[in-house]
């Protein structure tokens, strides 16, 4: 094993000693990418990494064994199509002394087959919980590298939406728009991840679907872009109008920028996930726009697009220097338009580093 994979799973026995967890089962998917840096090809085939407090296996579908081969030497138990998977894991638990483990942490993204299976494997009175306070706790906190990767694809990202800031003009259409922007991340060496261009009224739906609709002039344009390379995303969201600003449109972007400054404010080591949220929605509320707040003031960011921590008006979880997450407070106006800015913030022992170098400026393009 990689030196990186014998770190972090020494971390997670750890958190398992702990949390006094038995057996942790991990589908393929992120959580696995980030013990291992991959995963096997996710189909119906069960597949399970399976890490106990001495040991860890795997239960490898015969068909992926030879190509997961090339990337960990942890113990297969392989299965065939013609046997099924139940043999070879009873097998596998058996070997890493997991027959009955007490309690069970289940990847959260794991399918329902693939958990009942494990389940059904298990005593009945085995315990199950999700990986919030084992694995999720651990990918919370990012690394160096990880950081890393993170920055440089926020500056692709800023380069993206500079992109959209030169091109976007009254009589081009939403999608036409994203169609700059997906190319500008494939001239970096980037996929697009994701792309919400919401021009005008159709600004006022937070997570619009990028359409036909032709820009007009007086226009505002949300734009929530974000790309992925490397094995880490991006994410940001910035405003552009298009000729004059429509009415009212200056002061509430003036709201929603004093709700960003009053997030990054509050965002600090030992504070709750709900004081920034707070924070920001106080701002907008105050002002008279609280019902047109209308969604959590941020999310995680790591290997997933969301992940925790996710910042929610209930969120009980204290934040901690190495936390990668979103502060994206938001004014939708049904009808009229929508506005909402958006930072990727880690957390440092004196508050957050904002890890995109484009202000937040509104940019106005010619009609």
């Amino acid at each position: 094993m990689s030196k990186r994979t014998d770190i972090r799973l020494a971390a997670l026995r750890a958190k398992m000693k702990e949390t006094g967890t038995g057996l942790v089962a991990i589908a393929p998917g992120s959580h696995m990418d980030w013990i291992l840096g991959f995963h096997p090809h996710p189909d119906e085939r069960p597949c399970l990494l399976l890490i106990a407090p001495q040991q860890q296996a795997f239960l490898m579908p015969a068909l992926n064994a030879e190509g997961s081969r090339e990337h960990t030497d942890i113990t297969f138990f392989n299965w065939s199509d013609a046997d099924g998977p139940r043999a070879a894991l009873q097998q596998a638990l058996a070997a890493i002394g997991a027959e009955a483990p007490g309690s069970v942490v289940l990847d959260e993204t794991m399918r329902a087959d693939f958990a009942l299976l494990l389940l059904d494997a298990l005593p009945k009175e085995t315990g199950r919980i999700f990986t919030e306070t084992t694995l999720g706790a651990l990918r919370m906190r990012k690394d160096g590298g990880e950081y890393e990767a993170l920055k440089m694809n926020a500056a692709i990202n800023d380069r993206a939406m500079q992109k959209a800031f030169a091109t976007v003009r009254v009589g081009m259409t939403e999608e036409e728009l994203a169609a700059e922007i997906r190319a500008h991340f494939s001239s970096e060496g980037a996929e697009a991840a994701f792309w919400i261009v919401g021009a005008g009224p159709n600004g006022a739906f937070p997570h619009h679907a990028t359409s036909d609709r032709v820009i007009a002039d007086g226009d505002a344009v949300v734009i929530d872009i974000g790309g992925r390379k490397d094995g880490f995303p991006s994410d940001m969201t910035r405003m552009a109008v298009v000729g004059r600003p429509p009415e009212g449109y200056v002061e509430i972007h003036a709201i929603v920028e004093r709700a960003v400054q009053a997030a990054l404010a509050a965002a600090k080591p030992g504070v709750r996930a709900r004081e920034i949220d707070a924070a920001a929605r106080d701002v907008i509320t105050a002002a008279g726009y609280g019902e047109y707040f209308v969604h959590r003031t941020g999310h995680g960011l790591g290997i997933d697009i969301h992940e925790p921590p996710y910042i929610t008006s209930t969120s009980e979880t204290v934040l901690d220097e190495g936390m990668v997450f979103s502060i994206e407070p938001g004014i939708y106006l049904p009808g009229r338009f929508g506005i909402r800015l958006e930072e990727i913030v880690i957390l440092r022992e004196t508050g957050p580093e904002i890890l995109s170098e484009l202000p937040r400026d509104l940019h106005v393009a010619r009609g």
